[in-house]
C-alpha cells in the first residue's frame, strides 16, 4: 500500500534552485515519486510512496524556511501511481498570472468541511468551482458555477465578463486541495468583493470527512495521479486518463469510435492531426515495446 500526500505552502523561497537539489535527492533516497513545484511564493505537489518515505519527506519540508506549519492532505492506493520524481522550478507554484496577488497577505474566510454545506446552501451565497472544464465535468457540488475555464489563468478575464451575475452576493468558492482559492479569494478581495470563502482543504477534505448520504457532491473529484479520480472516503474512482489529451474517460468511452489507446478519445479526436496521432501511434508502440522488455518508457 502507497502513502499519498497532497500539499502546499505559501512561504518565501528567495532561491528555490537551492531547494530543488536536496529536496530531489531525498525523495529519490526514500523511493518516493510524483511532483513538487518550487517557487519564490512556496511549494505544491503531490508525492506518493512507502510511508517512512513520505514521513521523511514531509518532516524535510516543515524544516525548511517558514514551512514549519505546512499541511497536507494524505490517501492511499494500492499501486504507485506516479512513475517517477520531478522536482521542478517555476514562476507560481499555482499560475494565475495575476503578479499582484499575494496570498500571504489576505485570503478569504475558510470554511471547514463540516459547515460547507450550510453555506453554499443559502440563497444569497454564489458557489465557484475555480477548476478547469475537464475537471468539473466529472464532478462538483450541486448548484455551483462552472466558469468553463480551460486553465487557471483564464479566471480572472471570466470574472470581469461575469462579474455583475454575483452583485450583492456572498461568494463561495472552492477547487481540488484548495491551493487555486487561497489566488482567487485574493484576487476577488483586491476587485472590492467584501465576503469571500473558501472551502478548507478542498474538495478533498470535504470527501474525507463529510458521509456520503449529507454530501452536496456529486459526481468524483479528478485528481492528478494514477488514480485520476477519487469519491467519497477518497475511495479510488472509476476514471482513466485519455494517454493522447489527458483527460479523464469511463471505462466505456473505450468502446466509442472516436477511442484510440494512447492516440485519441472522444474529447479529442477532433484536436489533433493526423500527423499527430501517427506520432501518437508510434509513441504507443515503443511505450508497448519497452513494456515487453519490462521496462518503462518515459512517455508512458
Amino acid at each position: 500500500m502507497y502513502t499519498i500526500a497532497a500539499l502546499y505552502h505559501f512561504t518565501r523561497f528567495p532561491d528555490p534552485a537551492a531547494v530543488q537539489g536536496p529536496l530531489k535527492d531525498l525523495c529519490l533516497a526514500q523511493g518516493v515519486t510524483g511532483t513538487l513545484l518550487l517557487a519564490e511564493e512556496g511549494i505544491n505537489g503531490t508525492i506518493a510512496g512507502p510511508r517512512a518515505g513520505i514521513d521523511a519527506v514531509l518532516a524535510h519540508v516543515r524544516a525548511l524556511p517558514g514551512c514549519a506549519d505546512l499541511e497536507w492532505k494524505e490517501s492511499t492506493a494500492a499501486e504507485q501511481p506516479f512513475g517517477r520524481m520531478k522536482v521542478r522550478l517555476k514562476k507560481e507554484i499555482v499560475t494565475m498570472g495575476q503578479p499582484d496577488v499575494d496570498p500571504k497577505a489576505r485570503v478569504g474566510h475558510y470554511v471547514d468541511p463540516a459547515d460547507w454545506n450550510a453555506l453554499i446552501s443559502a440563497p444569497d451565497v454564489a458557489v465557484i468551482d475555480t477548476r478547469n472544464d475537464y475537471e468539473v465535468a466529472i464532478g462538483t457540488f450541486e448548484g455551483a458555477v462552472d466558469p468553463e475555464t480551460a486553465s487557471f489563468r483564464d479566471f480572472p478575464a471570466w470574472w470581469e465578463a461575469n462579474k455583475d451575475r454575483f452583485h450583492n452576493k456572498r461568494v463561495a468558492m472552492f477547487c481540488t486541495g484548495g491551493i487555486r482559492c487561497e489566488k482567487s479569494t485574493n484576487w476577488l478581495i483586491g476587485q472590492g468583493v467584501e465576503e469571500v470563502y473558501h472551502l478548507k482543504g478542498g474538495i478533498l477534505k470535504y470527501l474525507e470527512e463529510v458521509p456520503a448520504e449529507e454530501s452536496l457532491w456529486q459526481g468524483e473529484c479528478f485528481v492528478f495521479d494514477g488514480r485520476v479520480s477519487v469519491g467519497h472516503g477518497l475511495a479510488e474512482g472509476p476514471h482513466e486518463l485519455c494517454h493522447a489529451c489527458r483527460r479523464p474517460i469511463l471505462p466505456e468511452d473505450r468502446t466509442r469510435p472516436a477511442y484510440e489507446h494512447g492516440v485519441s478519445c472522444h474529447h479529442c479526436i477532433d484536436e489533433t492531426s493526423e500527423e499527430d496521432k501517427m506520432r501518437f501511434r508510434e509513441r504507443q508502440k515503443q511505450i508497448e515495446l519497452a513494456r515487453k522488455r519490462g521496462e518503462r518508457h518515459l512517455g508512458a
